[in-house]
């Protein structure tokens, strides 16, 4: 059987959700609200060579892969706690693979030992929002239990695999079983603390009730091998439609691609590294084109350089910005303190130029 067809390819369904992404303590993270759509062909299925495997012993493969597991907790000022999730230990030092979501817009990340409790402070060594993949570094981490990290190349449909973390931010990592049902399935998740969409593509669809604070947390094998991050869950409309709790993870081949590009110190365009970068303000798509913005927030570089709300970006270091998202992603590639040049439309439409100082904040 190719490779296409043994990882259910030829009938490949765009589903279109809006998911339960999982941080909890103010519920920083993606809540279902509408229903699932399925388009095309939803029966294929892989077959396994041999006579079937015996089921997964969850008992076991958790005292396996909770050794290698964190609780992180993300504080946003002014409220304090923002939002609690779980962490993949990659180096005894202290690199913690996580799902981005669960640090975005913090101001202090903190990060806790499953095994023995013990407290570190992090920082954000870089993202992939759109990958909703981030990595951390622990301040004074040392020795610490690290996973197995395996391959999500070689799954089949229907394979048995648990899905481990902190599960309610309770602080005791809980693990649910389920079978793969997809390999790449298409979501569209919402935040719902700043109510945005993000499109996740070739997750890993689990038929299992994942639940929030589990994001950033391990799906693992049967031998206890990390081959996803848990990212999200179906959401309460879809339950209550009478389908099936479903968790999705990032394939563990995708994160660690990002992993491998933070640690090459090269940003992209979608890859962030270091301290976030940041204008101070808040955009959305101008028309006929730039990047509107919303507000300048007192105090921080726009305002302090000028910019008002109600103008237009539409250039940054003589690249066009047709829309927001270009904004954020020409910002991506910048440290705080870089200077920027941007070109500004008013209100009436006369056009200037500004240099600003960009300033240190929250992962965007």
């Amino acid at each position: 059987m190719d490779d296409g067809r043994r990882r259910g390819r030829s009938g490949r369904s765009l589903i279109f959700l809006v998911v339960v992404a999982l941080g909890v303590a103010g519920f920083l993270g993606y809540r279902g609200e509408l229903p699932g759509f399925v388009f095309g062909d939803d029966t294929t299925t892989a077959s396994l060579s041999g006579p079937p495997l015996p089921p997964l012993d969850a008992t076991l493969i958790s005292r396996v892969a909770e050794p290698a597991l964190v609780n992180i907790t993300a504080g946003i000022r002014p409220y304090g706690l923002g939002a609690a999730g779980s962490g993949i230990v990659l180096t005894a030092a202290g690199e913690i693979l996580t799902s981005h979501h669960v640090i975005k817009n913090a101001d202090t990340v903190s990060v806790t030992d499953v095994g023995t409790g013990a407290v570190y402070p992090a920082t954000v060594e870089g993202y992939d929002s759109g990958a909703d993949i981030a990595l951390l570094a622990l301040t004074g981490a040392d020795g610490l239990p690290v996973a197995r990290i395996g391959s999500s190349a070689p799954l089949h449909l229907g394979d048995d695999v648990l899905a481990i973390g902190n599960a309610g931010g309770t602080g005791s990592p809980t693990a649910v079983g389920g079978s793969i049902t997809s390999l790449n399935s298409d979501i569209v998740a919402r935040n719902a603390a700043d109510l945005s969409r993000k499109s996740l593509h070739d997750m890993i669809e689990v038929a299992a009730a994942v639940a929030a604070g589990q994001s950033g947390g391990a799906l693992v094998d049967r031998y206890g091998a990390v081959i996803g991050v848990i990212t999200a869950a179906s959401g309460d409309f879809a339950k209550a439609m009478g389908k099936g709790p479903s968790g999705y993870a990032v394939p563990i081949d995708t994160a660690m691609n990002v992993v491998r590009q933070i640690r090459s110190g090269t940003p992209t365009d979608t890859v962030h590294i270091g301290p976030t970068a940041t204008l101070g303000i808040l955009t959305s798509d101008a028309r006929p084109a730039g990047a509107h913005i919303d507000v300048a927030i007192y105090g921080l570089p726009a305002f302090n350089a000028g910019l008002a709300d109600g103008e237009t970006i539409t250039g940054l270091d003589d690249r066009p910005i047709p829309d927001s998202q270009t904004l954020k992603a020409a910002l991506n590639a910048h440290k705080p303190d870089d200077v920027v040049r941007l070109e500004i439309s008013d209100l009436t439409g006369a056009k200037r130029t500004v240099s600003v100082t960009l300033t240190v904040g929250p992962p965007n």
